[in-house]
C-alpha cells in the first residue's frame, strides 16, 4: 500500500545498520521516533566475552523483526436510516360506568396492534345495571358528602328564636311537629345548603337585609320580630357584688392563717408532723361500731355533725329530717315541712343552724328546735346535695337542672345561678378558705370555680367506665372505653354500626382537703380519685370499692385520712398520705347514701338504706389522749 512508502520512520527500521553494536542512546532514540501505532522492538544488548587466549569469536547480529503499519480504518459517512413513522393512535371513549384508564403511556396499547382495540373500551363489553346502580350511589354519596361540608360551612344561628326568625324569613314553617330546638336548627342547616347550591341564598338574605334596614323604630323597639341581642355575660345583682367583695376578703384572712400554720409546724423542731400522722391513722384504725339506730321509716340519704359535735341531723325519703344528740343517738327533734323526699341536710359551720334539700325543689334553713327560718325557691327542677359556705354566710345548692346555685343565708335571695354542666349537677364542696367551691355531676366531669370571679378555672375529666355495645360485623359483645359522642363518631367512621347499651359516668361524691390544694372525687366507676390542684391533673387513683362511690369527706381537721361510702354496702378509710387502706366499716345490709366525720376525727357516722344510723369510734375515745392535736 501507499502507506508504506509514506513513513519514512518504517524504512529506516528496514535497513541493516552499520554498525555492530548500537549504544542504548540511539535505543532510546529509535524508540521515540516510532509511530504511534508501532510497538518500539528492545534492542538486543551487546555480548561482553571477557579476555581469553582463544580467538574472538565475532556472534551474528540478528536483525529485529519487522512489524507491519497497521493500517488505518477509513471513514465512512453513512445517510442515516428514516424513523418509522408511527400510525395515530385513537385512544377508545372513557367508558361509562365511571372506571378510567390511568396509564399515561401508550406502551398498553402498542402492544395490541393495529386491528385490536384497548380492553376496557365500549366495544368490548356493555355496562351492566348493576354498574350503573353503583355509579348512582357513589354520586349520591359524594353529593351528600359535598352538602354536609357546606352545611357545617355556613354560620347558623344557635339561639331557638333566632332559627325561628330565620326560618320564618326563608318562608318555612317556624316549627314542625315534636321538633325539638337542635332538630330545628339542623333543619335550618339544610335549608340553608339546598339554597345555597341553588344560588338563591345571598339573594333572599340581602332582600330580608333591605327590607330590616327599611323597618321603623317602633320595629326596633320590639313590635318587629327580628333576632334579639343577647348580651356575652349575665348580670349579676348588686348583692352577688358585694357578696364576692366579702368572699374575698375571708379567703384573704382564711388563706393566709393556713399559709402561717403550715410554715410554723414546718419550721418548728417540736412538731412531728410524721408522728402525729401516724397517730391520727392509729386512731382511725382503731375504729369499731359504737351505736346503731334506726333513723327513719324510709330509707336514709344524708347525715352531718354539728360544728362542735353534740349533734347529728339525718335526712331520709320520707322527706323529714331528724336532730339526734351525741354519743347516745337519741332523738332531739324532727324537720317537717318538705313535701317531697329529703335528698341531703348540712349543719352550718358557725352556729346551731341546718340545712335540708329536697325533691320539691326547695331547700329550707331549720333551727335546732325544728323551726323553719327560710326557704330558698328558685330550682327547676329537684335538688340533690347542698353545702355551707365556710363563713356561714351562704348556701350552695345542686340540681338535677343542671345547675348549682348560691343563696344568702340572711336574706334568703339567690345570688348566683351558674350553669356550665351538660346534665345534672349532684355533689358540691366549698374550699376551707371559702375562695374556691367545686360541683360534680352526672356528665362525668368535676369543675372548680372561683367564688370571687365567678369563672371555672378547672374542669377535672377522668372518671370512664367499660361500656360494651355491639356492632353488626361482630354480633358478639364488644368491650370499648367511650367516655364521649367523638369516640363514638370515630368508631363509626370505620363503618361499625352500634347498638349501644352504655350511660354516662356519674361522679357523685367531691371534698375538699383542708391542707388545700388535694381534692377527692367518688363516682359510679368505683374509684376515688384524689386530684392535685397545682398540677391541675389526677394525682392518685383509689380502686375503692366494688359499687359505685356515693359520698367521700376528708377528716375535716388536718386533712389526715378521708372516708367513702359506696353502695356495695360498706365504707372506708383510706390514708391521705399513700392513699392506702386503713379500716372497712362494714355492717350496713343496703347501700350506703351518706356518711360524715365529726371535727377531730373520733366519731364517723352513716347511713344507708337499711335505715340505720351507724355511729362508729375510736376505741380510745374515753381515755385521754395521747398526742394533743393542733
Amino acid at each position: 500500500m501507499e502507506v508504506d512508502g509514506e513513513t519514512p520512520d518504517s524504512t529506516s527500521l528496514a535497513e541493516p545498520s552499520s554498525t555492530a553494536l548500537l549504544t542504548d542512546d540511539q535505543t532510546s532514540v529509535s524508540a521515540t521516533n516510532l509511530s504511534p501505532l508501532q510497538t518500539p522492538i528492545p534492542a538486543v544488548p551487546p555480548i561482553v566475552v571477557p579476555t581469553l587466549m582463544l580467538p574472538p569469536v565475532i556472534q551474528p547480529l540478528i536483525p529485529p523483526p519487522i512489524v507491519p503499519p497497521i493500517a488505518p480504518i477509513p471513514t465512512i459517512l453513512r445517510p442515516l436510516a428514516p424513523l418509522p413513522v408511527r400510525p395515530p393512535v385513537i385512544r377508545p371513549p372513557p367508558s361509562q360506568n365511571g372506571e378510567a384508564n390511568n396509564s399515561d403511556s401508550d406502551s398498553d396499547l402498542d402492544d395490541l396492534g393495529p386491528t385490536r382495540t384497548a380492553p376496557g373500551s365500549s366495544a368490548d363489553y356493555e355496562i351492566s345495571e348493576e354498574s350503573k346502580q353503583v355509579r348512582e350511589r357513589q354520586e349520591k354519596a359524594m353529593q351528600e358528602l359535598l352538602m354536609k361540608r357546606r352545611a357545617y360551612a355556613l354560620a347558623v344561628p344557635t339561639n331557638d328564636s333566632a332559627v325561628r326568625v330565620r326560618l320564618r324569613r326563608l318562608g318555612e314553617p317556624i316549627t314542625l311537629f315534636g321538633e325539638r330546638e337542635m332538630e330545628r336548627r339542623d333543619r335550618l342547616r339544610m335549608i340553608m345548603v339546598k339554597l345555597d347550591a341553588e344560588g338563591q341564598l345571598e339573594k333572599l338574605l340581602k332582600a330580608h337585609e333591605d327590607e330590616e334596614s327599611a323597618v321603623s323604630a317602633a320595629a326596633e323597639e320590639g313590635e318587629g320580630e327580628g333576632p334579639h341581642v343577647y348580651p356575652f355575660y349575665t348580670e349579676g345583682l348588686k348583692a352577688l357584688l358585694e357578696a364576692r367583695f366579702e368572699i374575698a376578703r375571708y379567703s384573704i384572712v382564711k388563706a393566709a392563717l393556713r399559709l402561717e400554720r403550715a410554715r410554723r409546724r414546718r419550721d418548728d423542731p417540736d412538731e412531728d408532723l410524721d408522728a402525729e400522722m401516724d397517730w391520727t391513722l392509729k386512731q382511725a384504725d382503731s375504729l369499731v361500731l359504737d351505736c346503731s339506730e334506726i333513723g327513719d321509716d324510709r330509707p336514709l340519704s344524708g347525715c352531718s355533725f354539728s360544728h362542735d359535735g353534740k349533734l347529728l341531723a339525718t335526712s331520709a325519703l320520707s322527706g323529714v329530717g331528724k336532730l339526734w344528740s351525741m354519743p347516745q343517738v337519741n332523738k332531739v327533734s324532727a324537720l317537717k315541712g318538705h313535701t317531697e323526699r329529703a335528698t341531703d341536710v348540712a349543719f352550718s359551720p358557725v352556729h346551731n343552724h341546718l340545712a335540708t334539700a329536697s325533691a320539691d325543689r326547695t331547700a329550707k334553713l331549720w333551727n335546732t328546735e325544728g323551726s323553719i327560718l327560710r326557704t330558698f325557691e328558685g330550682h327547676l327542677d329537684r335538688l340533690a346535695r347542698l353545702a355551707f359556705h365556710p363563713s356561714g354566710k351562704y348556701l350552695g345548692t345542686t340540681s338535677f337542672d343542671k345547675t348549682w346555685r348560691l343563696w344568702d343565708i340572711d336574706t334568703g335571695i339567690e345570688l348566683l345561678l351558674q350553669e356550665g354542666h351538660s346534665r345534672s349537677v349532684y355533689g358540691i364542696s366549698f374550699h376551707h378558705d371559702g375562695s374556691l367551691v367545686a360541683s360534680c355531676g352526672m356528665d362525668a366531669l368535676a369543675r372548680v370555680w372561683d367564688l370571687r370571679t365567678g369563672r371555672s378555672i378547672l374542669a377535672l375529666e377522668g372518671h370512664v367506665k367499660p361500656v360494651r355495645c355491639k356492632t353488626d360485623l361482630c354480633p358478639s359483645l364488644v368491650c370499648y372505653n367511650i367516655t364521649s359522642f367523638s369516640t363514638m363518631k370515630s368508631l363509626d367512621a370505620f363503618g361499625m354500626k352500634f347498638v349501644l347499651l352504655w350511660f354516662v359516668i356519674q361522679v357523685l361524691g367531691i371534698s375538699f382537703s383542708p391542707n388545700g390544694y388535694h381534692l377527692a372525687t367518688g363516682g359510679e366507676d368505683n374509684t376515688c380519685r384524689i386530684w392535685d390542684l397545682r398540677k391541675k391533673k389526677s394525682l392518685y387513683i383509689i380502686p375503692a370499692h366494688s359499687n359505685l362511690i356515693s359520698q367521700v369527706k376528708f377528716e375535716p381537721h388536718d386533712g389526715y385520712f378521708l372516708a367513702t361510702a359506696s353502695y356495695d354496702m360498706t365504707a372506708k378509710v383510706w390514708s391521705a398520705q399513700d392513699f392506702k387502706p386503713i379500716k372497712t366499716l362494714s355492717g350496713h345490709e343496703a347501700k350506703v347514701t351518706s356518711l360524715d366525720i365529726v371535727g377531730d376525727g373520733q366519731y364517723i357516722a352513716t347511713v344507708a338504706h337499711d335505715r340505720t344510723i351507724k355511729l362508729w369510734s375510736t376505741s380510745g375515745n374515753g381515755k385521754e389522749k395521747a398526742m394533743d392535736i393542733d
